[in-house]
């Protein structure tokens, strides 16, 4: 047997640091090559990180909960080797670049890595490696800060989560014991109401930084319309019988989907972004349909690549699977990067519409309101409609105000009388 670290690799797209979210092994447990091992979310996605050893694993070097850079040992794994010349000086890393080393799933083969001298570390490297291993507490970072307000010692605590993770609830037992352990006589102590404080981390601190960057990078300008879909969702409901779209979800964004990726063929400038080193306009080949889904994590948008060329039934399955992996927190590296436009679906909040910010990167972005029944004029008297607003935000250094209403108006067009969408297509 010979000892060898993981370390964190790099998830893609330049990450340089991921949060440990939570273990799926514990010590002592056998692993597979390629077997998920520990749930790390970085400001694109919540992932799940394949072993590249098979063997047994002997420590866990870093805690759920913590931030490490990419490249930090995360857990130590006892493996077998066949050589027995490969375990002379057992129990000490794998030198980099020493054996080819295996392709982990989902990303790739890893970069070569230079061979190079370790140097024995110092009495004091020693001793602060040996204080960062010892064992800490499992909580997240608001629980360690309600343990603080609350005077609890986080050591002394059992956790009731997975795995040994201590809750808030284990928390404010342990406080209210504490307090009730004390001499009747005691004055109680008055404790004024304590803000709570959420750190700023992976999606949320991605969607921050995105959206920042992109409201003071990009001059935005809006035009909406409110649409007259009555026609639009009566093909719903036929289409949703149909045995094709069997257990498909077949929702307004899918219609909304489908006449943007129409009128974006008619009008391509709509699918394009800004080079701002080259000041040029890149106006892209083939439509990625971003799709921003709330999650309990933070706003993500991931993307359907190319999705023009999907039939209706191929965009109504891939829409449903990309917002199931995402609000799952299943969403890949590569679904998240690389979107052309984006659709904001409001209206499964109950809004009739707003003003969404552009995705970096992006010309437009399209808003869609939920879909109400309200009085409309038709053929010169009122009815009762089926309507929806739509709101198309736009990067005004490409699109002008013109193409930003051929376009609506196009996307109006297909979702008012459905045919339209038929004899563009």
């Amino acid at each position: 047997m010979a000892s060898q670290q993981f370390r964190l690799p790099d998830l893609g797209e330049g990450l340089t640091e991921g949060e440990i979210l939570r273990w799926l092994v514990n010590v002592g447990d056998s692993v597979r090559l390629n077997q998920p091992i520990v749930e790390v979310e970085t400001v694109k996605a919540a992932v799940e990180v394949p072993s590249p050893l098979a063997g047994v694993v002997t420590e866990i070097l870093v805690s759920a909960g913590a931030i490490v850079p990419v490249g930090a040992p995360l857990v130590r794994i006892d493996v077998e080797i066949s050589d027995p010349a490969e375990g002379r000086g057992g129990g000490s890393d794998a030198v980099p670049g020493s054996q080819p080393a295996p392709v982990l799933v989902g990303y790739g083969p890893p970069a070569v890595a230079a061979r190079r001298r370790r140097s024995a570390p110092t009495g004091r490297a020693k001793q602060s490696e040996a204080v960062a291993r010892e064992p800490q507490p499992l909580a997240p970072p608001p629980v360690r800060k309600l343990a603080r307000d609350l005077g609890v010692h986080l050591e002394t605590l059992r956790g009731s989560g997975p795995g040994g993770v201590i809750s808030r609830e284990d928390v404010a037992r342990a406080a209210e014991a504490a307090g009730a352990a004390q001499s009747p006589e005691a004055a109680p102590e008055v404790r004024s109401p304590v803000a709570e404080r959420l750190p700023l981390r992976g999606v949320r601190r991605a969607m921050s930084m995105a959206v920042t960057t992109s409201a003071f990078t990009a001059p935005h300008a809006s035009v909406c319309l409110a649409v007259d879909v009555t026609a639009s969702m009566r093909l719903r409901e036929r289409l949703a019988g149909l045995s094709d779209f069997a257990g498909l979800p077949v929702s307004p964004l899918l219609l909304v989907a489908k006449a943007l990726l129409v009128a974006a063929r008619r009008h391509p400038l709509i699918n394009s972004s800004w080079d701002e080193a080259a000041q040029e306009i890149v106006v892209h080949p083939a439509v990625n349909l971003g799709i921003a889904v709330a999650t309990a994590r933070g706003l993500v948008v991931p993307n359907v690549k190319d999705a023009g060329a999907l039939p209706l039934a191929g965009l109504a399955r891939a829409l449903g699977d990309l917002t199931d992996a995402a609000r799952e927190g299943r969403t890949t590296p590569a679904a998240m990067t690389g979107g052309t436009i984006t659709i904001t679906n409001v209206g499964v909040f109950g809004v009739d519409g707003g003003t969404p910010i552009l995705n970096p990167g992006e010309a437009a972005i399209l808003a869609l309101g939920q879909v109400r029944q309200m009085p409309w004029v038709v053929d010169g008297g009122l009815a009762v409609r089926d309507v929806v607003q739509l709101t198309l935000a736009f990067d005004h250094r490409i699109v002008d105000g013109r193409l930003a209403g051929e376009f609506l108006a196009d996307v109006s067009a297909m979702l008012t009388e459905p045919a339209m969408l038929t004899a563009w297509s």
